[in-house]
């Protein structure tokens, strides 16, 4: 299934005119708001449902990818980071997919999602954009995996929306942090801007050792063992993410100081070489859930799910009840 347009169509972004054309009205408003056109599907006038959605959806509908199970199993979530896109996850689907009907969402402005200038980019408001999302899959509830700023997304959700999250999975998540920042980093800049202007010949200078020592050293201890497929992929998300610079900005001056149930089951893994979000200033323990499970795996960087996948299958596995 491949959503990736805003909620509105087109032709409802400009001001409504007085044309007596009717639509359908899809089931994505709250029980409250239903009760109020009746049940199901309700016929109102463009005009009447114009107002309707801008002021109850203010968020995109994400590009979504689904695989794995279809029936009568549990719903995993994957949330990529800043700069990435659902690709970042693929390593990891052969196994994900026997076990689970796997989602993956790209965030505004990465992968095939597009940037929508009238979308928030702080992470509680794209955690908005990515229940409604699963929402118009129809999916009401699921288990959340979140890596960088997907991690901190995914705590968001659990926070606001402790009810259609079954659990947590962060993986070196963004947001833990006790100072703020209050500017991007130095090297933020010159990263995207690399990338993107390397991007035509990326498939040609993935196949050096020296090229992805470059763009992967500071993110991994174990760069030297990434396939040339997950190198590409991520140095093609980086080049392409219109959303990189939104959403550094949406998130200077914030961290996660929510509150999740104790009853969302939580786990929170980050590496001992993670250069993006170093221990000593963005890993503050304090800041995550009291129950959470904290993790700190050897040799890895910033994407455990690539320096350690066997780890984070377990990891997966246990926090969702089907470890085998």
């Amino acid at each position: 299934m491949v959503i990736g347009k805003s909620i509105l169509p087109k032709w409802m972004r400009a001001a409504p005119t007085s044309t007596t054309r009717k639509i359908v009205l899809p089931e994505l408003l709250s029980e409250s708001m239903r009760m109020k056109f009746s049940t199901g599907f309700t016929l109102l006038d463009p005009q009447d449902l114009y107002g309707i959605l801008i002021a109850q959806f203010p968020n995109m509908i994400l590009h979504a990818s689904i695989s794995g199970q279809r029936t009568d199993t549990e719903v995993l979530l994957l949330i990529h980071g800043m700069g990435s896109s659902s690709t970042a996850w693929k390593s990891l689907l052969p196994h994900l997919d026997r076990k689970f009907m796997v989602v993956r969402l790209d965030l505004p402005g990465h992968g095939k999602t597009p940037l929508d200038e009238s979308q928030r980019m702080d992470p509680e408001s794209l955690g908005d954009a990515v229940v409604l999302t699963m929402r118009s899959l129809g999916i009401e509830r699921f288990h959340a995996v979140g890596n960088s700023l997907g991690g901190w997304i995914a705590l968001e959700m659990a926070a606001k929306y402790p009810q259609r999250i079954a659990s947590v999975t962060g993986l070196a998540p963004a947001g833990l942090w006790l100072t703020p920042f209050k500017s991007r980093y130095p090297g933020a800049a010159i990263s995207q801007m690399l990338a993107s202007s390397l991007r035509v010949v990326s498939p040609l200078l993935m196949r050096y050792e020296w090229a992805r020592k470059i763009g992967f050293e500071n993110v991994s201890p174990r760069w030297r063992q990434f396939s040339f497929e997950l190198c590409l992929d991520a140095t093609s998300a980086l080049a392409s993410s219109t959303g990189y610079y939104p959403a550094w900005e949406a998130l200077l001056t914030k961290r996660f100081d929510e509150k999740i149930d104790p009853s969302i089951p939580v786990t929170i893994i980050f590496g001992d070489s993670d250069r993006t979000l170093p221990a000593e200033t963005c890993q503050a323990r304090s800041l995550a859930p009291a129950h959470a499970k904290w993790m700190i795996l050897e040799e890895c960087g910033h994407a455990p799910m690539w320096d350690h996948p066997d780890e984070v299958l377990r990891e997966i596995s246990l926090i969702t009840g089907l470890a085998q």
